[in-house]
C-alpha cells in the first residue's frame, strides 16, 4: 500500500527526521538518479507558482518524469468527476500524484481511489503539509532544536492552511506558538493569542508572517489592506535590532505583510524557504516513492 502525505499527521517524527536527512543532502542542488523511471503527475486546481514549480524541479532533480495536467483543458472541465479523473490518471501507472484543490479534504478522499502516493499541495484552508515541513526544516537549520523556542504566527490565521500545518509541526517539535492578528483573523484555539504585534515580537524567536487570504473571505474584513498593515506589518521599527528570524510562505504582499526593508534584512529567510522547499520536496518524494 502506498504511503500518502495529505496531512502533517501522516508522518511520524522519525519519518520527518528521515526526510530532513535526505533534504540536507539535496541542498547541493545536484541532479541524482534516485527516481529515474518513476512518473509524477502534478494536478493543480488552484493557481500556484512556488509550490508547483518547486515540486517539478524536485522531481526532475531526482530524474523522475513529470506530467503537469492542465486542469482547464482536462476532462474535469467537461464534467468528469474528480474521482474519475484520479482513477484514470492512476490507471496510467504514476508513482505519485501531487494535488492542490480549493476544497478541504480532497487529497485525503482521492488517496482512497488510487494505488499511488497522493501528496497534498494545499487543500482549501485545511492543510499545506509540504510548506509546513519546509518551514520546520528552515527553523531547525537555524535553531537545531525548537524546544523552548517561541514562534509567532502573524496574520490571517483562521483562513491559512499553512498556519494549520505549521502549528501542528512546531508544537510537536517542542516550540511554543503565539497567534497574532485582529480578532476576525484568529481561530478558536487553546494557543495564546494577541492583537499586539510588538508584544508578541518581544517574546518570540521567529515570526511567520502570512498573506491575508482575501479570496477566502465571505465578506470584507478591512476597508483596505493598508488598514490591516497599520497594525500587523513587519517593519524595521517593530523588530528593531532584536535577534529574530522572519519568514513568510509567499506570495508576500510587499509593504502589507512585510515591508521592503525587512525583506532585504539578513534576518529574513523568505528566499531560504524557497531553496529549502525544493530540497524538502525531493526528500518527501524519495521517502514516499521508495517506501
Amino acid at each position: 500500500m502506498s504511503k500518502h502525505l495529505t496531512h502533517t499527521k501522516d508522518l511520524s517524527k522519525n519519518e520527518i527526521v528521515t526526510i530532513f536527512k535526505y533534504a540536507k543532502e539535496f541542498l547541493d542542488e545536484k541532479k541524482r538518479d534516485d527516481l529515474r523511471g518513476k512518473l509524477i503527475i502534478n494536478i493543480f486546481f488552484e493557481n500556484s507558482t512556488r509550490t508547483r514549480s518547486s515540486f517539478e524541479i524536485a522531481a526532475k532533480r531526482l530524474s523522475a518524469d513529470v506530467v503537469n495536467l492542465d486542469v482547464n483543458r482536462s476532462s474535469t472541465a467537461k464534467g468528469e468527476t474528480l474521482f474519475d479523473t484520479a482513477a484514470n490518471l492512476d490507471a496510467m501507472g504514476p508513482d505519485a500524484i501531487i494535488v492542490r484543490h480549493n476544497r478541504s479534504g480532497v487529497p485525503k478522499i482521492l488517496s482512497k481511489y488510487v494505488k499511488c502516493s497522493i501528496i497534498n499541495a494545499g487543500d482549501g484552508a485545511h492543510q499545506h503539509p509540504t510548506q509546513g515541513l519546509l518551514d520546520l526544516f528552515t527553523l531547525l537549520q537555524k535553531f537545531k532544536t525548537l524546544e523552548g523556542k517561541t514562534i509567532a504566527i502573524v496574520g490571517d490565521i483562521r483562513n491559512s492552511r499553512v498556519a494549520n500545518s505549521d502549528i501542528e509541526l512546531f508544537t510537536r517539535f517542542g516550540a511554543n506558538v503565539i497567534l497574532v492578528g485582529p480578532p476576525q483573523f484568529l481561530p478558536k484555539t487553546t494557543l495564546p493569542t494577541t492583537y499586539n504585534l510588538k508584544e508578541a515580537i518581544n517574546h518570540s524567536d521567529a515570526i511567520i508572517s502570512l498573506r491575508t487570504q482575501t479570496e477566502r473571505h465571505k465578506t470584507p474584513t478591512f476597508a483596505s489592506l493598508k488598514d490591516y498593515a497599520e497594525n500587523f506589518k513587519i517593519t524595521k521599527e517593530v523588530i528593531k535590532d532584536k535577534d529574530i528570524l522572519i519568514m513568510h510562505p509567499g506570495p508576500v504582499h510587499r509593504n502589507i505583510d512585510i515591508d521592503d526593508e525587512v525583506l532585504e534584512d539578513e534576518r529574513c529567510l523568505v528566499l531560504n524557504q524557497v531553496k529549502n522547499g525544493v530540497a524538502v520536496r525531493m526528500g518527501i518524494l524519495k521517502f514516499l516513492i521508495e517506501n
